[in-house]
């Protein structure tokens, strides 16, 4: 009989003791025969696995009496997690191909795991990162096989109907990935004495990969984020997804916004394979009580301190390279001491970079001169200022980047 606690390390490489100790404790242990169904495609169900012996096999339904394997699984696997994630039908079947033992996990019992253990969270995202590329090639692959035996025939029709499944298996993926992007976003901000906050994202395609949070690290600090990943993928939207994680995680273990940066930058390097992509970000640290934000800038948009008066807003300068592309990070850490009355305005490039449909840009001249106008407004007004000023100039030229802004005012913390 296998060892619950070496399949669980296998299935979740990273996760400490005590997280082993207690999925042990959470799981049970079934053994099934052969051509047993675990998950029916079309239904509803509530049960996450991971094989600890034997081998299944994944497979989906195509038209009305055909069916085509995507994948196979081996010990170590798991599987079933987005059903639980989306709360959605299960995507596919998946079937023992010898007899088979598992570890079953309940829906409530994955869905704290997810919310409270980073390193489970890390682990899932890196599984459904693979599970869509090789899903990927497995529609490749079937389509092929299809297109060359209805060549002859029906070239015209092959054509036709490549286009719709691929384009149907991309929408599918854009709509889950919409889903985990907005999930991530903060629904709220922590309510701060003498400070407001407010952010908006809106992407330029169904998914995109900006991120903004303000994160409450103890009774004294919160962190300002704004983070754009290249690229508008799929992928994209994962990798902002592990950005956030990894920002939450490391944001309250040290007040060094230097030093919370390299571990994201080092996380980042560690789950992603794709050496084109990377993160730019501004994080800063904020003292409450003094006003006093240390931050770095890597690669992200200057943001922009409008203090009380009239005078030109500071733009925070720092030097810096994006994360999570390549070894031998260097940051330079600043601070600068926020006032009463004073409005700090972070934004992403697709703000200033907006264009018209005469492809002229947005630019930060007319962003400065709009956010001056309403320096005295609160937080809220602000942003919401920024983008409808945004969209009423693009009209109906097309969005080529996604528009995210993070405004931060502080009142009065006495």
């Amino acid at each position: 009989m296998p060892d619950p606690a070496v399949i669980i390390k296998q299935a979740f490489r990273g996760i400490n003791p005590e997280e082993v100790e207690a999925l042990c404790n959470a799981v049970q242990m079934l053994t099934y025969p052969a051509n047993h169904t675990l998950c029916h495609e079309g239904e509803i169900e509530h049960v996450f696995y991971i094989l600890a012996e034997g081998q299944a096999a994944i497979t989906q339904k195509v038209g009305d009496t055909d069916e085509r394997t995507i994948a196979v699984l081996n010990p170590g696997d798991f599987f079933g997690e987005m059903g639980l994630i989306e709360s959605k039908p299960r995507a596919a079947s998946i079937t023992t191909r010898v007899p088979s033992t598992v570890l079953e996990i309940t829906e409530d019992v994955f869905n704290e795991f997810l919310g409270h253990s980073t390193n489970v969270a890390m682990a899932m995202i890196r599984r459904i990162t693979s599970n869509l590329r090789s899903s990927d090639q497995a529609s490749i692959s079937d389509l092929s096989r299809k297109n060359a035996e209805l060549r002859k025939a029906y070239e015209d029709l092959k054509a036709a109907q490549g286009e719709i499944v691929k384009k149907e298996r991309m929408e599918r993926e854009l709509e889950i990935a919409g889903e985990v992007q907005r999930s991530l976003l903060p629904a709220k901000f922590p309510k701060v004495p003498g400070y407001s906050f407010a952010g908006r994202n809106v992407p330029a395609r169904h998914v995109g990969g900006d991120l903004y949070d303000v994160i409450k690290i103890d009774d004294e600090h919160v962190g300002l984020l704004m983070a754009d990943v290249s690229d508008k993928s799929v992928h994209a939207a994962l990798i902002m997804a592990v950005t956030r994680t990894l920002f939450l995680a490391h944001a309250r273990r040290s007040l060094s916004p230097n030093e919370v940066a390299h571990a994201v930058h080092d996380g980042i390097i560690e789950v992603s394979s794709n050496d084109d992509m990377f993160v730019t970000a501004f994080y800063g640290v904020l003292h409450l009580k003094s006003g006093r934000l240390r931050y770095v800038r890597a690669g992200q948009d200057l943001p922009l301190l409008f203090r009380g008066d009239s005078a030109p807003p500071i733009t925070l300068e720092a030097e810096g390279r994006f994360l999570g592309m390549m070894p031998g990070l260097k940051l330079e850490e600043r601070e600068v001491d926020l006032e009463p009355g004073d409005l700090l305005v972070s934004y992403s490039d697709g703000v200033s970079d907006a264009v018209d449909a005469d492809d002229q840009a947005y630019g930060t001249e007319r962003l400065i001169s709009l956010i001056a106008k309403n320096r005295a407004a609160s937080a809220a007004t602000v942003c919401a200022a920024i983008f409808n000023d945004v969209f009423a100039f693009r009209g109906m030229a097309a969005a080529f980047d996604d528009i995210t802004v993070l405004v931060t005012r502080y009142d009065n913390n006495k």
